[in-house]
């Protein structure tokens, strides 16, 4: 599938496009391409049950702004390995949103390349894995002009046995690429017991003439003292966890910039907590 914007245009309103696979081994190869000083969002929802291997293209010419959003919907039998790469060029814009809440196996590679000066990049990343879900996120941003910005925050919550996440997040600074502004940022918030949250952030360096450069990782268990705050006012124990969550994941959410996108994540969130709370619920009445 590609999808091309001519040069100059502006596109007001979201571009949605839904893939919907089902089958042992389906694979796909995804094209965007903005025109010089065009405009866009995208908005790609994944859906199915399917094993799927995708290769995803994105070439920002100079001057261009693209809003793209990948959401990875999976039933829980899903299998997706993904890699996506893109290509900025001078004064170029991509804010990119990958929101993750489906399948079995997710894995998502994501690389950003500078072609010319001025560019500027903000990823973010939302991720929600529960019992059996693996998921993974790997990045990389390659700083390889002069007077270019990067910006990534990534925020996952985890819940249930054997839930696992991993994200890995790399930046490189070569020695031509002086003025550089980049910082690179993850969260994980451990819902309970059995879960694990892997964060590795990667900076390299090549020359000191840079604007600044960052990385910071942080992975902690759902906040005892939030939690008895919020019963000590009334509020039951499984509202009170989704106000933890939605609070954690709220500022990412309203980066997307799709009011409708926002809204139906937020709803499948509450879902995911429900989820959590039969499950607790069930093991509990199991357990005695």
């Amino acid at each position: 599938m590609a999808l091309s914007i001519a040069p100059g245009i502006t596109v007001e309103e979201p571009i949605t496009v839904t893939l919907t696979g089902n089958g042992d081994d389906v694979r796909g190869h995804v094209l965007f391409e903005l025109g010089e000083r065009s405009e866009a969002t995208v908005v790609v929802e994944r859906r199915g049950s399917a094993v799927y291997s995708e290769f995803v293209s994105v070439d920002v010419a100079d001057g261009a702004t693209l809003n793209l959003v990948l959401t990875q919907q999976w039933d829980d039998d899903a299998i997706h390995v993904g890699e996506v790469v893109a290509r900025l060029g001078k004064d170029a814009n991509l804010r990119g949103t990958v929101v993750t809440l489906g399948g079995k196996v997710v894995r998502l590679n994501t690389s950003v390349a500078f072609a010319g000066e001025g560019g500027r990049v903000d990823l973010f990343g939302l991720y929600f894995a529960d019992a059996g879900q693996h998921q993974e996120h790997q990045l990389f941003v390659d700083h390889a002009v002069p007077r270019c910005t990067s910006r990534v925050t990534y925020k996952g919550a985890l819940a249930g046995a054997s839930a696992h996440t991993v994200w890995i997040g790399d930046v490189l600074i070569r020695a031509a690429a002086e003025g550089t502004d980049t910082y690179e940022l993850n969260r994980n918030l451990v819902l309970t017991d059995g879960a694990r949250a892997d964060s590795v952030p990667n900076l390299e360096i090549e020359t000191g003439e840079i604007a600044g450069a960052g990385h910071a990782s942080a992975t902690g268990r759902f906040d005892e003292e939030q939690m008895f705050y919020l019963r000590s006012r009334g509020i039951s124990e499984d509202q009170a966890r989704k106000l933890v969550v939605r609070g954690f994941f709220a500022d990412l959410i309203r980066e997307i910039g799709v009011p409708a996108v926002e809204a139906s994540l937020m709803g499948q969130i509450d879902l995911e907590l429900d989820r959590i709370d039969d499950e607790t619920r069930t093991e509990e009445l199991v357990n005695g």
